[in-house]
């Protein structure tokens, strides 16, 4: 067990950790996410250039902090990273490497904490962070410790929800009581982080702030969208200089 780990909130995805898989399945919103926060991270990790070919990432070292089954990992090695998922739920880490192994991906999982790989003196050219701080304790030591494994021009990147009035009616009593999108009781809007917070958190940690993007629902066409309003839910990225 980590600083930052909270067990009660690891039970949480230790129940869900057979239906990382399944695109209709109490983790279906991340599969949705899963377009706009690749495309972002992929931007990130490009610095905004136009993405070479089909393996834009090729070459980069890139860290997956909480990843669960592997729903980001995947799509962020086809793109040519060299991935590593890290994860403290066991469970979900036999998922993301049975799936991994089906789908003829080499993606490196450990079932580690973040200050473990500090502690090995791990480096990566992108950390990824994706709904994952809201689930943690010391939400500015986790910040720390992400900074502390992004490489020297590093990226790192991270999405979450912001702490609002909107977030509480759209992601708590929408998403888990009105529309069954989530488990009741996967969040707890005390948790949320304000975009302010998290930017002097990473400051704090000795990164650049480069940019922050709302994400919206778009229920017509089913899918996330980027937009200007941070209210909900947001993605940031910052920069080792």
């Amino acid at each position: 067990m980590t600083a930052q780990a909270d067990p009660a909130e690891l039970r949480k995805f230790e129940a869900t950790a057979q239906s990382w898989w399944d695109e209709n399945g109490p983790l279906a919103p991340l599969h949705r996410l899963n377009p706009v926060r690749i495309a972002f991270i992929r931007d990130a990790a490009l610095e905004g250039a136009s993405p070479p070919g089909a393996r834009p990432l090729a070459g980069l070292r890139v860290l997956d902090v909480g990843c669960g089954g592997g729903v980001l990992a995947e799509p962020l090695a086809r793109l040519g990273a060299e991935v590593t998922g890290i994860d403290l739920v066991a469970a979900s880490l036999d998922a993301a490497r049975s799936h991994a192994e089906a789908q003829g991906l080499a993606i490196t999982y450990r079932l580690t904490s973040a200050e473990t790989l500090v502690a090995e003196g791990a480096r990566f050219d992108v950390v990824v962070a994706s709904e994952v701080i809201e689930h943690v304790r010391d939400q500015a030591g986790f910040v720390g410790v992400l900074a502390a494994l992004t490489a020297a021009d590093g990226r790192l990147c991270l999405t979450t929800v912001n702490r609002t009035w909107r977030s509480f009616a759209e992601a708590v009593v929408g998403a888990e009581y009105v529309l069954g999108w989530l488990p009741r009781g996967t969040h707890d809007w005390r948790r949320f982080v304000r975009p302010s917070e998290l930017a002097t958190w990473i400051r704090r940690a000795g990164l650049l702030v480069e940019r922050f993007e709302g994400v919206g629902w778009d229920g017509r066409a089913d899918s996330f969208h980027t937009r200007p309003d941070l209210a909900v839910n947001y993605m940031v990225n910052a920069r080792r200089a």
